[in-house]
């Protein structure tokens, strides 16, 4: 499959299946309610430390994809913009991206102050090969709402410029502490 045939319900697993150069994603809310990372935050609020096993979660079925992906030779970035001082749940999120990193992914963290002049989208979203675009939606509490998906040539430009600028911004994760 390549990306000029997906619909709205192709699991995103098979977009990153068909994904060949790059899958880019910018994560912009400072928090998130999930229900697949619901227990481990739990576990991290009254603990204070992270489950980074990646037999647990979300990890099984996340990581075989990032690692098929990066094996065949698609550069995988994330970036994050969060405000300061982050959130329990950013200190959550800094605590397991050891395991984005295993998997295979480079991601970079950019202060909220440092990200103004930007232009941004109004959503979390992913680029696959610099020319699919999938917005994430969420709820005010940060749930799940809706995916949306575009090729439209002027929104794909909008999320390679603004993702690029906030790499070029942001501080690799090693390098960044909370």
């Amino acid at each position: 499959m390549s990306l000029n045939g997906f619909t709205e319900k192709t699991p995103f697993a098979e977009l990153l299946a068909a994904t060949r150069s790059s899958a880019v994603h910018l994560e912009m809310r400072d928090q998130y309610a999930v229900g697949d990372e619901a227990d481990d935050f739990a576990a991290f609020m009254s603990t204070g430390r992270a489950n980074t096993d990646p037999t647990r979660s979300f990890w099984p079925q996340w990581l075989p994809l990032v690692q098929d992906a990066v094996s065949r030779g698609v550069e995988m970035r994330r970036a994050r913009i969060v405000s300061e001082p982050v959130t329990d749940y950013i200190r959550y999120k800094h605590a397991i991206t050891v395991l984005n990193l295993q998997g295979g992914e480079d991601v970079r963290w950019l202060p909220r102050r440092q990200a103004a002049g930007l232009a941004l989208p109004g959503a979390d979203f992913w680029l696959l090969d610099g020319r699919f675009v999938q917005f994430n939606h969420f709820t005010g509490d940060g749930d799940w709402a809706a995916k949306e998906r575009t090729m439209a040539p002027e929104t794909v430009a909008l999320c390679a410029a603004a993702f690029e600028a906030v790499w070029q911004r942001a501080v690799p994760h090693e390098r960044y502490a909370v």
